[in-house]
Protein backbone atom coordinates (compact mmCIF):
# COMPACT_ATOMS: atom_id res chain seq x y z
CA UNK A 1 0.00 0.00 0.00
CA UNK A 2 2.34 2.71 1.00
CA UNK A 3 4.50 1.87 -2.89
CA UNK A 4 0.94 2.37 -4.55
CA UNK A 5 0.49 5.52 -2.57
CA UNK A 6 3.84 6.47 -3.31
CA UNK A 7 4.05 6.08 -6.99
CA UNK A 8 0.02 7.83 -7.31
CA UNK A 9 2.06 10.71 -5.24
CA UNK A 10 4.90 10.49 -8.01
CA UNK A 11 2.26 10.60 -10.63
CA UNK A 12 0.35 13.66 -9.73
CA UNK A 13 3.74 15.46 -8.70
CA UNK A 14 5.07 14.97 -12.68
CA UNK A 15 1.36 15.75 -13.74
CA UNK A 16 1.40 18.99 -12.35
CA UNK A 17 4.65 20.04 -12.88
CA UNK A 18 4.84 19.35 -16.66
CA UNK A 19 7.99 17.36 -16.62
CA UNK A 20 10.09 14.69 -14.66
CA UNK A 21 12.62 17.56 -14.49
CA UNK A 22 10.80 19.94 -12.62
CA UNK A 23 8.90 17.30 -10.64
CA UNK A 24 12.48 16.11 -9.39
CA UNK A 25 13.56 19.93 -8.67
CA UNK A 26 10.34 20.48 -6.26
CA UNK A 27 9.91 17.07 -5.22
CA UNK A 28 13.45 16.64 -3.88
CA UNK A 29 12.86 13.07 -5.83
CA UNK A 30 15.48 11.96 -8.74
CA UNK A 31 13.64 12.18 -12.33
CA UNK A 32 14.92 8.72 -12.77
CA UNK A 33 12.92 7.87 -9.48
CA UNK A 34 9.92 9.20 -10.52
CA UNK A 35 9.98 7.71 -14.08
CA UNK A 36 10.36 4.47 -12.40
CA UNK A 37 7.63 5.24 -10.19
CA UNK A 38 5.10 6.10 -13.06
CA UNK A 39 6.03 2.92 -15.43
CA UNK A 40 5.34 0.60 -11.94
CA UNK A 41 2.04 2.30 -11.78
CA UNK A 42 0.91 2.44 -15.57
CA UNK A 43 1.94 -1.06 -15.84
CA UNK A 44 -0.30 -2.11 -12.03
CA UNK A 45 -3.47 -0.15 -13.94
CA UNK A 46 -2.50 -1.29 -17.46
CA UNK A 47 -3.22 2.29 -18.96
CA UNK A 48 -1.03 5.38 -20.15
CA UNK A 49 -1.29 8.02 -17.82
CA UNK A 50 1.10 10.27 -19.83
CA UNK A 51 2.08 11.47 -23.25
CA UNK A 52 5.48 11.28 -23.06
CA UNK A 53 7.63 13.65 -25.66
CA UNK A 54 11.71 14.28 -25.02
CA UNK A 55 10.33 17.78 -24.60
CA UNK A 56 7.54 17.49 -22.79
CA UNK A 57 4.97 15.46 -21.26
CA UNK A 58 0.94 15.42 -20.74
CA UNK A 59 -1.41 13.60 -19.25
CA UNK A 60 -3.69 10.98 -21.51
CA UNK A 61 -7.00 11.01 -21.17
CA UNK A 62 -7.42 8.31 -18.42
CA UNK A 63 -4.53 10.19 -16.80
CA UNK A 64 -6.28 13.68 -16.68
CA UNK A 65 -9.31 11.71 -14.91
CA UNK A 66 -7.18 9.91 -12.57
CA UNK A 67 -5.16 13.19 -11.84
CA UNK A 68 -8.55 15.32 -11.12
CA UNK A 69 -9.71 12.79 -8.69
CA UNK A 70 -5.72 12.16 -6.75
CA UNK A 71 -5.02 15.60 -6.45
CA UNK A 72 -7.71 16.89 -3.95
CA UNK A 73 -7.49 13.27 -2.43
CA UNK A 74 -3.65 13.85 -1.94
CA UNK A 75 -4.04 17.63 -0.41
CA UNK A 76 -6.06 16.09 1.91
CA UNK A 77 -3.73 13.18 3.34
CA UNK A 78 -0.99 16.15 3.78
CA UNK A 79 -3.61 18.06 5.57
CA UNK A 80 -4.21 15.27 8.00
CA UNK A 81 -0.83 14.68 8.38
CA UNK A 82 -0.29 18.45 8.99
CA UNK A 83 -2.92 18.05 11.53
CA UNK A 84 -0.80 15.58 13.76
CA UNK A 85 2.40 17.98 13.61
CA UNK A 86 -0.08 20.23 15.27
CA UNK A 87 0.15 18.80 18.58
CA UNK A 88 3.60 20.17 18.86
CA UNK A 89 4.32 24.03 19.82
CA UNK A 90 5.32 24.75 16.25
CA UNK A 91 3.23 24.04 13.13
CA UNK A 92 5.01 22.20 10.94
CA UNK A 93 4.88 21.04 7.41
CA UNK A 94 4.03 22.70 3.40
CA UNK A 95 1.76 25.27 2.73
CA UNK A 96 1.12 25.48 -1.02
CA UNK A 97 0.45 28.57 -2.29
CA UNK A 98 -1.17 29.70 -5.70
CA UNK A 99 -0.26 33.67 -6.74
CA UNK A 100 -0.52 36.08 -9.64
CA UNK A 101 2.73 37.13 -10.91
CA UNK A 102 2.61 41.05 -9.65
CA UNK A 103 1.80 39.72 -6.04
CA UNK A 104 4.82 37.09 -5.88
CA UNK A 105 6.47 40.23 -7.18
CA UNK A 106 5.22 43.18 -4.85
CA UNK A 107 3.69 41.74 -1.98
CA UNK A 108 4.76 38.07 -1.10
CA UNK A 109 8.29 39.45 -0.45
CA UNK A 110 7.33 41.93 2.65
CA UNK A 111 5.57 38.60 4.32
CA UNK A 112 6.85 35.31 3.16
CA UNK A 113 10.78 36.39 4.99
CA UNK A 114 9.46 37.06 8.49
CA UNK A 115 6.36 34.44 8.29
CA UNK A 116 9.57 31.93 7.75
CA UNK A 117 11.52 33.29 10.03
CA UNK A 118 8.66 32.92 13.03
CA UNK A 119 7.71 29.29 11.59
CA UNK A 120 10.95 27.92 11.17
CA UNK A 121 9.41 24.14 11.02
CA UNK A 122 7.11 25.91 8.09
CA UNK A 123 7.87 24.77 4.22
CA UNK A 124 6.04 27.74 1.52
CA UNK A 125 5.82 26.31 -2.17
CA UNK A 126 4.85 29.33 -4.00
CA UNK A 127 3.26 28.60 -8.04
CA UNK A 128 2.40 31.90 -10.35
CA UNK A 129 -0.47 31.35 -12.29
CA UNK A 130 -2.29 34.74 -13.67
CA UNK A 131 -5.48 32.73 -14.47
CA UNK A 132 -7.98 31.88 -12.03
CA UNK A 133 -7.27 28.11 -10.85
CA UNK A 134 -9.47 25.90 -8.50
CA UNK A 135 -6.78 25.82 -5.36
CA UNK A 136 -7.79 22.25 -4.61
CA UNK A 137 -7.70 20.43 -8.10
CA UNK A 138 -4.44 22.33 -8.24
CA UNK A 139 -3.25 20.97 -5.29
CA UNK A 140 -2.62 24.69 -3.20
CA UNK A 141 -4.30 25.38 0.06
CA UNK A 142 -4.80 28.86 -0.69
CA UNK A 143 -4.72 31.22 -3.06
CA UNK A 144 -4.25 35.20 -3.64
CA UNK A 145 -6.49 36.78 -6.36
CA UNK A 146 -8.41 40.10 -7.06
CA UNK A 147 -11.72 40.61 -4.92
CA UNK A 148 -13.51 39.94 -9.00
CA UNK A 149 -11.79 36.75 -9.70
CA UNK A 150 -12.63 34.87 -6.22
CA UNK A 151 -15.07 31.83 -5.83
CA UNK A 152 -18.10 33.14 -3.63
CA UNK A 153 -18.20 29.47 -1.11
CA UNK A 154 -14.18 30.89 -0.84
CA UNK A 155 -12.92 32.70 2.18
CA UNK A 156 -11.04 35.90 2.09
CA UNK A 157 -8.44 37.90 3.91
CA UNK A 158 -7.15 40.59 2.75
CA UNK A 159 -3.20 40.89 2.42
CA UNK A 160 -0.89 43.40 1.49
CA UNK A 161 -1.61 46.54 0.50
CA UNK A 162 -5.47 47.43 0.58
CA UNK A 163 -5.42 49.96 -2.80
CA UNK A 164 -3.10 49.41 -5.43
CA UNK A 165 -2.77 50.88 -8.78
CA UNK A 166 -2.03 50.07 -12.63
CA UNK A 167 0.16 53.31 -14.10
CA UNK A 168 1.09 53.96 -17.78
CA UNK A 169 4.93 55.29 -18.34
CA UNK A 170 7.42 55.85 -20.53
CA UNK A 171 11.06 57.02 -20.56
CA UNK A 172 11.94 59.95 -20.83
CA UNK A 173 13.82 59.93 -24.63
CA UNK A 174 10.30 58.22 -26.09
CA UNK A 175 8.34 61.25 -24.80
CA UNK A 176 10.70 63.31 -26.36
CA UNK A 177 10.47 61.61 -29.60
CA UNK A 178 7.07 61.10 -29.95
CA UNK A 179 5.52 63.82 -27.35
CA UNK A 180 3.10 63.05 -24.13
CA UNK A 181 0.09 61.55 -24.20
CA UNK A 182 -2.45 63.66 -22.71
CA UNK A 183 -5.67 61.14 -22.95
CA UNK A 184 -5.73 57.27 -23.04
CA UNK A 185 -7.05 57.81 -26.55
CA UNK A 186 -3.64 59.26 -27.52
CA UNK A 187 -2.17 56.13 -27.10
CA UNK A 188 -3.38 54.80 -30.18
CA UNK A 189 -0.89 56.77 -32.14
CA UNK A 190 1.66 55.09 -29.76
CA UNK A 191 4.11 52.26 -29.46
CA UNK A 192 2.67 50.37 -26.33
CA UNK A 193 4.07 47.79 -24.30
CA UNK A 194 1.90 44.83 -24.34
CA UNK A 195 0.89 41.61 -22.16
CA UNK A 196 -0.81 38.80 -23.87
CA UNK A 197 -2.98 35.70 -21.88
CA UNK A 198 -2.45 32.01 -22.78
CA UNK A 199 -5.32 32.48 -24.39
CA UNK A 200 -3.45 34.48 -26.97
CA UNK A 201 -6.11 37.41 -26.06
CA UNK A 202 -4.35 40.65 -25.71
CA UNK A 203 -5.04 42.15 -22.03
CA UNK A 204 -6.98 45.64 -22.79
CA UNK A 205 -5.97 49.22 -21.17
CA UNK A 206 -8.91 50.20 -18.85
CA UNK A 207 -8.77 53.61 -17.48
CA UNK A 208 -11.45 55.06 -14.96
CA UNK A 209 -11.49 58.68 -14.25
CA UNK A 210 -14.78 59.66 -11.77
CA UNK A 211 -17.69 57.85 -13.83
CA UNK A 212 -16.15 57.72 -16.96
CA UNK A 213 -14.30 54.22 -18.27
CA UNK A 214 -12.35 54.14 -21.24
CA UNK A 215 -11.29 50.87 -22.86
CA UNK A 216 -8.21 50.25 -25.16
CA UNK A 217 -6.36 48.19 -27.74
CA UNK A 218 -3.37 50.28 -28.64
CA UNK A 219 -0.69 48.87 -31.37
CA UNK A 220 2.72 48.05 -30.16
CA UNK A 221 5.83 46.12 -31.24
CA UNK A 222 6.16 44.09 -28.14
CA UNK A 223 3.72 40.95 -26.54
CA UNK A 224 4.57 38.82 -23.60
CA UNK A 225 2.63 36.77 -21.01
CA UNK A 226 1.87 37.87 -17.66
CA UNK A 227 4.72 36.33 -15.12
CA UNK A 228 8.32 37.10 -14.65
CA UNK A 229 8.23 38.21 -18.47
CA UNK A 230 6.78 41.70 -16.87
CA UNK A 231 10.50 43.02 -16.31
CA UNK A 232 11.05 42.55 -20.01
CA UNK A 233 8.19 45.01 -20.66
CA UNK A 234 9.73 47.15 -17.75
CA UNK A 235 12.78 46.88 -19.44
CA UNK A 236 11.79 47.52 -23.13
CA UNK A 237 10.11 50.59 -22.00
CA UNK A 238 13.31 52.25 -20.53
CA UNK A 239 14.88 51.61 -23.46
CA UNK A 240 12.38 53.86 -25.09
CA UNK A 241 10.89 51.00 -27.09
CA UNK A 242 7.16 52.52 -26.23
CA UNK A 243 4.48 53.19 -23.51
CA UNK A 244 4.12 50.38 -20.49
CA UNK A 245 1.00 50.13 -18.15
CA UNK A 246 1.54 47.72 -14.91
CA UNK A 247 1.02 47.97 -11.57
CA UNK A 248 2.35 51.59 -9.81
CA UNK A 249 4.74 48.78 -7.39
CA UNK A 250 6.46 46.57 -10.25
CA UNK A 251 7.03 50.02 -12.19
CA UNK A 252 8.19 52.14 -9.06
CA UNK A 253 11.61 51.70 -8.82
CA UNK A 254 12.56 52.68 -12.86
CA UNK A 255 10.25 55.81 -11.60
CA UNK A 256 12.26 56.39 -8.53
CA UNK A 257 15.38 56.58 -11.12
CA UNK A 258 14.52 58.75 -13.33
CA UNK A 259 14.60 55.72 -16.15
CA UNK A 260 10.34 56.13 -16.90
CA UNK A 261 8.18 58.98 -16.30
CA UNK A 262 4.61 58.68 -15.34
CA UNK A 263 1.76 59.48 -17.73
CA UNK A 264 -2.06 60.38 -18.08
CA UNK A 265 -1.63 59.53 -14.14
CA UNK A 266 -5.07 61.44 -13.76
CA UNK A 267 -6.43 58.59 -15.43
CA UNK A 268 -5.29 55.94 -12.79
CA UNK A 269 -7.88 54.82 -9.88
CA UNK A 270 -7.10 53.11 -6.91
CA UNK A 271 -8.68 49.55 -6.48
CA UNK A 272 -8.98 47.73 -3.69
CA UNK A 273 -5.98 45.12 -2.77
CA UNK A 274 -5.18 41.51 -3.30
CA UNK A 275 -7.17 38.99 -1.18
CA UNK A 276 -5.81 35.61 0.71
CA UNK A 277 -8.33 33.00 -0.27
CA UNK A 278 -9.07 29.39 1.08
CA UNK A 279 -12.34 26.59 1.19
CA UNK A 280 -13.91 26.58 4.52
CA UNK A 281 -15.15 22.95 3.85
CA UNK A 282 -12.16 21.35 5.22
CA UNK A 283 -9.67 21.51 8.13
CA UNK A 284 -7.02 23.90 8.00
CA UNK A 285 -3.65 22.34 7.77
CA UNK A 286 -1.75 23.75 10.82
CA UNK A 287 1.01 25.79 8.34
CA UNK A 288 -1.99 27.91 6.27
CA UNK A 289 -3.64 28.61 9.82
CA UNK A 290 -0.30 30.04 10.69
CA UNK A 291 0.00 31.81 7.84
CA UNK A 292 -3.50 33.13 8.08
CA UNK A 293 -2.99 34.68 11.48
CA UNK A 294 0.33 36.12 10.45
CA UNK A 295 -1.36 37.53 7.70
CA UNK A 296 -4.23 39.05 9.69
CA UNK A 297 -1.60 40.73 12.25
CA UNK A 298 0.78 41.66 9.31
CA UNK A 299 -1.96 43.78 8.44
CA UNK A 300 -2.85 44.98 11.55
CA UNK A 301 0.85 46.41 12.23
CA UNK A 302 0.40 48.05 8.86
CA UNK A 303 -2.56 49.98 9.90
CA UNK A 304 -1.35 50.98 13.09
Amino acid sequence: MTTELDDLSAFVTVARAGGFREAARVSGLSASGLSDALRRLETRLGVRLLHRTTRSISTTEAGTRLFERLSPALTEIDAALDAVHAESDQPAGTLRLNVPANVAKTVLPGILPPFLKAHPQIRVEVTVEDSFVDILASGADAGIRYEEKLEQDMIAVPIGPRSQRIITAAAPAYLAERGRPEHPRDLLDHACLRLRFSSGARATWEFEKGDEVIRIDPPGPLLVQPGSACDLLVEAACAGLGVVRLFEDWLAPAILSGALERIIDAWDEPFSGPMLYYSGRRQLPPPLRAFIDFVRSHASVRSC
